[in-house]
């Protein structure tokens, strides 16, 4: 759950919530049932997404080995789902706990830029796949995960960039 409501309901163990921790609560409430539906979405086409970028991927690097590829790509594919449930529970402390061994795995296996290109596709695909309200929830948590996972040396992920 999202550290801040969860912080709200230890708070109100003792009194009833503020309007303004009210209102905090609402606003998650409100936009929960958008969230699952880009969560569902996600669910639902992942496999479609991720064949796209990694058929792209193949493309576009030809001289990598199946091996560092695919693992680059099964990097993605678990970034990718910590994300939608960050995007769901919307808790970025989740998922930054889950992206640090990642981001050791990535320096170590030295894949930054395999795995920069692979976020870029991914990112095109993504917004071909879903619904731009979906690909909106989910970009807050993509652009956390590129920068956690140093994957800054292509252009910073924006809105703008994937409509």
């Amino acid at each position: 759950m999202h550290p801040q409501i969860d912080a709200l309901f230890d708070e109100a163990e003792n009194r009833y919530l503020k309007p303004e921790e009210l209102a905090v609560l609402s606003q998650y409430v409100e936009s929960l049932p958008a969230r699952l539906d880009a969560y569902c979405s996600l669910r639902d086409r992942e496999i479609t997404i991720m064949q796209q970028a990694a058929d792209r991927l193949v493309a576009e690097l030809p001289g990598e080995s199946t091996e560092t590829l695919e693992r680059s790509i099964k990097n993605a594919l678990l970034v990718l789902r910590h994300c939608a449930t960050a995007m769901l529970m919307n808790d970025e402390a989740f998922l930054k706990d889950r992206l640090q061994p990642m981001a050791q795995m990535i320096q170590a296996y030295d894949s930054q830029r395999i795995d920069s290109a692979l976020f870029r596709l991914l990112n095109q695909s993504l917004s071909q796949h879903l619904a731009p309200q979906q690909v909106k929830f989910l970009l807050p948590m993509l652009a956390i995960a590129q920068s956690d996972l140093h994957l800054s040396g292509e252009a910073p992920l924006t809105a703008a960039a994937l409509f």
